[in-house]
């Protein structure tokens, strides 16, 4: 199980640093005044899919680190 840990610890850490850009992104749109509401709302909708993305692609690699599947190569 440890060794498990020390194999998700990189895509953790990408993934977060790549939430918070993109929660940045969306703070920016929302905070700029020149910018009318249906605009700030498209951009923050972008910035909100991405995160959902981000969150679904980590969920994925975590099971396949569990799962001792170590690249998707071996499917093929």
């Amino acid at each position: 199980m440890k060794k498990h840990w020390k194999k998700v610890i990189a895509p953790v850490i990408i993934i977060a640093i790549a939430i918070l850009y993109y929660v940045l992104i969306g703070i920016v749109f929302f905070t700029i005044d020149a910018i009318s509401i249906p605009m700030k709302i498209i951009g923050l909708i972008f910035p909100v899919a991405f995160i959902a993305v981000c969150i679904f692609v980590l969920k994925e690699r975590i099971q396949e680190i569990r799962s001792g599947e170590e690249d998707d190569i071996g499917k093929y």
